[in-house]
């Protein structure tokens, strides 16, 4: 092998892999802070909505080292970090900021998935039941964050913040996501779908409740042909 190569590949070694080793670790040190920070919400959350009606149920559940689940009412909010490192693509935004273009290596980021789905699909096992993606937070090398997500969680932290993420930044973000998922309520399927059923099937969806569920099931409106609101950005 070339010297010339062998150097290339040590400074890589020296420079783009301990990086990565950086990020993977910051990423992971954010998601244990994220795990406290949804069990001390979920556990104020609990106490309020017993105040309010004993039926309202708050739960915090630690399922893996790379996920969570909060279930508020009939919401389940997973929190998943994923275990390797990202790069943008160069057309993303993000190349187009001071902070990226000052430092490339500040673009490589771990990722922590957001996904709401309803407390039934989990409750009664219904695995063909849809989840929505509501949030990506990334964070990366200087333990700095934004967020992809809808508006107005989008907007709000649509760039880098200006310091490393901290517990009070996760609550705010994790207080948005609930209230978002709150908000983004059960559509009815159309009719077309449920129409006609076999007695086998009625049988079969009675014992198990196999009906697909999730909060935006493709209405279609009359007047303009269009899928129901899911979740893009």
């Amino acid at each position: 092998m070339p010297d010339t190569q062998r150097e290339q590949i040590i400074k890589m070694l020296r420079e783009k892999s301990v990086m990565k080793q950086d990020v993977y670790k910051n990423a992971q040190n954010t998601f244990e802070a994220l795990k406290e920070v949804v069990k001390t919400i979920a556990d104020d959350l609990k106490t309020e909505a017993q105040k309010i009606d004993k039926r309202i149920t708050v739960e915090y559940r630690f399922t893996s080292d790379h996920e969570i689940e909060l279930k508020v009412a009939g919401d389940m909010l997973v929190f998943y970090m994923h275990s390797n490192v990202f790069e943008f693509e160069k057309s993303h935004p993000m190349f187009k900021t001071g902070y990226v273009k000052q430092n490339e290596l500040n673009s490589y980021c771990g990722i922590i998935y957001v996904y709401n789905f309803l407390a039934d699909s989990f409750k009664y096992n219904r695995l063909q039941d849809l989840g929505y993606l509501i949030s990506r937070v990334f964070v990366n090398r200087e333990s700095r964050f934004f967020i992809e997500a809808k508006p107005p969680l989008g907007y709000k932290y649509s760039n880098f913040s200006d310091t490393a993420i901290s517990n009070q930044a996760l609550k705010e973000i994790v207080y948005d996501l609930i209230f978002y998922a709150i908000s983004f309520d059960l559509y009815t399927p159309p009719s077309e779908t449920v129409r006609e059923i076999s007695l086998n099937e009625i049988i079969e969806r009675v014992q198990s409740d196999k009906l697909k569920t999730g909060k935006r099931l493709g209405f279609k409106s009359q007047t303009d042909g269009n899928v129901g609101d899911e979740l893009t950005w």
